[in-house]
């Protein structure tokens, strides 16, 4: 009875829309979920922590926090959130490989989330175009896996930087390790077989036999968990050569056992000649501020939504704006660096056939199972498997058909992608300013130079294609004085301003300028098909010899008004205010 008393609380807890009708036949397939996703996340956060320049255990601080929040936040049943190939490249940037910076980094990016969600400031997501987000991704699908080809090779001290890291791999390409390369390779082509086997694997139906049924089960959880199979018979290489006495492998080395202290984050940061306060590293991390918290949003809001409309729900992006903030803000108290929605791991989760959010619970409850009692195993994983994994997760995320879609769709889009996919090879902040500047350009230009049709007949009729904005005021006076004065003999203007929903003061200004001109050469300029809102702003304005024509049609079989003159015709509307005086 509490919940229709306090629809506030059951909008900021959408825990509560689902939990008092918890039917228990969706217990099972939501700990079959989590578990999936947790067979999945572990293997992965351990490979992302690499990416992220970070110690490993990191990546498993960062995995379990997320889990526990959505799932009494979140208003998507199949998201998960934890680390992911692009934040931890994100981190890698704005961290300087420093945990207490990526702790630092993940408490800030919470408050900015929450706070964008608490102003409802989520439809400054809508101005980063789909060109910018994919170049973006292709190129991080691009780095992150030249940046693991190191590992896979088993070479040491290689740069980071792209071109630099480049440079050195193929210079010390003498160097590899053949043990490192030949389990790397190995690893990557059964990556790849156990993907392939599962999207082309057809559904076993209760029809099937039940060998059939269990035979798809088996196939199907061996693909789905293909990470932590990989991983589990890379570790058992490895410790078979250990045990042998021998070790050609590269491994993962010591990670600390047990859970991360519950702690506030770090304000300053201990360095041998003294403190870094927190002025300074919040001016080192810089235009980081405001990448990693709005690339989190984009991620996790972009995933909830094409999971929502394929499952049929719908999702609130303010309430998830409000759930990955506070995961970011107490994910930082268990030293987590930033973390978004998971697109890989989300679909595992819906494949598994997840009901609720609370299929999160498991999966976080196995990540700090593996914190608490298996971290001495994870010594013996390999450094090459795990660039595998990282490897075979983000080469999907690099899309060669948008360049061909774009150049049949509309060519111009071209030109913040490859701005963005260029310049995030030399650094992901300018890649991404750079995107968002092109495209807010190109959205400025559209906006001041609107389509314009021009018919010729007793009358020029210019008909506007879109809305009309101050910015585009003095394109459409040049346009209009300058085909009325040219025609021959000089011709009075009707404008059809059917597409105009609304007009600023500066346009108002601009059109009595124009009547006016119009005026002292001897035409007359009429207004057609005027909506109510924009007809009610340029009666109040009282302009001099405004005339309006309810059609256009009518407008042309009145193309003789005079400039100046009375010839206007009631315009039929709903509101009194709204009629022209006769």
């Amino acid at each position: 009875a509490a919940g229709p008393r306090c629809p506030g609380v059951r909008r900021r807890l959408p825990v509560l829309r689902w939990l008092p009708h918890y039917p228990l036949a969706w217990l099972q397939l939501d700990v079959m979920a989590g578990l999936t996703v947790g067979l999945t996340v572990v293997p992965q956060a351990l490979a992302y922590a690499e990416v992220a320049g970070l110690p490993l255990q990191y990546g498993l601080y960062s995995s379990f926090m997320g889990c526990f929040v959505y799932c009494f936040l979140g208003t998507a049943k199949d998201v998960t959130l934890g680390p992911t190939a692009i934040m931890s490249l994100l981190v890698s940037s704005y961290a300087f490989h420093e945990p207490v910076y990526a702790i630092l980094l993940t408490f800030l990016s919470g408050c900015i989330q929450l706070a964008m969600g608490l102003l409802h400031l989520g439809f400054l997501l809508d101005f980063i175009s789909y060109p910018v987000i994919k170049g973006f991704t292709s190129a991080a699908s691009i780095t992150i896996s030249f940046n693991q080809v190191k590992n896979l090779l088993g070479l040491q001290g290689i740069p980071r930087q792209f071109f630099l890291q480049m440079y050195e791999m193929l210079r010390r390409i003498g160097e590899t390790r053949v043990g490192d390369a030949v389990l790397g390779l190995a690893c990557l082509a059964a990556l790849a077989g156990l993907r392939a086997m599962k999207n082309r694997l057809p559904r076993a139906s209760h029809a099937e036999p039940l060998a059939a049924r269990v035979s798809y089960f088996i196939i199907w959880t061996s693909a789905t968990a293909r990470n932590a199979l990989i991983v589990l018979f890379a570790g058992l290489v490895a410790y078979s050569f250990h045990v042998m006495g021998s070790q050609p492998l590269t491994l993962t080395g010591n990670i600390p056992q047990g859970l991360p202290a519950f702690q506030l984050p770090p304000f300053s940061m201990a360095v041998p000649n003294g403190t870094i306060p927190f002025r300074s590293m919040v001016e080192d991390m810089g235009v980081g501020l405001a990448v990693v918290p709005l690339m989190g949003l984009l991620e996790t809001i972009a995933i909830a939504k094409a999971f929502a409309s394929q499952n049929d729900y719908r999702i609130d992006p303010n309430q998830e704006l409000l759930a990955l903030g506070f995961a970011n803000i107490l994910g930082s108290f268990v030293s987590s660096f930033p973390i978004t929605g998971s697109f890989g791991r989300t679909a595992v989760n819906a494949q598994s056939g997840v009901c609720t959010p609370a299929g999160g619970l498991v999966t976080g409850a196995l990540v700090l199972l593996s914190l608490a009692y298996l971290t001495s195993l994870f010594y013996y994983i390999p450094k090459a498997a795990l660039a595998a994994v990282i490897i075979s997760a983000v080469v999907p995320m690099f899309d060669a058909g948008i360049f061909r879609t774009l150049w049949r769709v509309k060519r111009l889009d071209l030109v913040p992608l490859c701005v963005t996919f260029l310049l995030c090879f030399w650094e992901i902040q300018y890649g991404i300013v750079a995107g968002v500047l092109v495209s807010g350009i190109l959205l400025l230009y559209s906006i001041a130079r609107p389509p314009l049709k021009v018919s010729e007949g007793d009358v020029l009729l210019v008909q506007l294609g879109s809305s009309l904005h101050f910015p585009a005021m003095e394109c459409l006076r040049d346009t209009i004085c300058n085909r009325a004065l040219a025609a021959s003999p000089p011709r009075s203007i009707v404008l059809d301003c059917c597409h105009v929903s609304s007009i600023d003061y500066t346009v108002v200004v601009g059109l009595a300028e124009m009547l006016q001109e119009l005026r002292k050469n001897g035409l007359s300029l009429a207004f057609c098909s005027l909506q109510d809102p924009v007809l009610q702003v340029l009666m109040s304005a009282n302009l001099e010899g405004f005339q309006h024509f309810p059609s256009r049609e009518e407008a042309e079989r009145c193309g003789g008004v005079e400039p100046g003159g009375s010839g206007m015709v009631p315009f039929t509307s709903t509101s009194e205010s709204s009629l022209l005086p006769t």
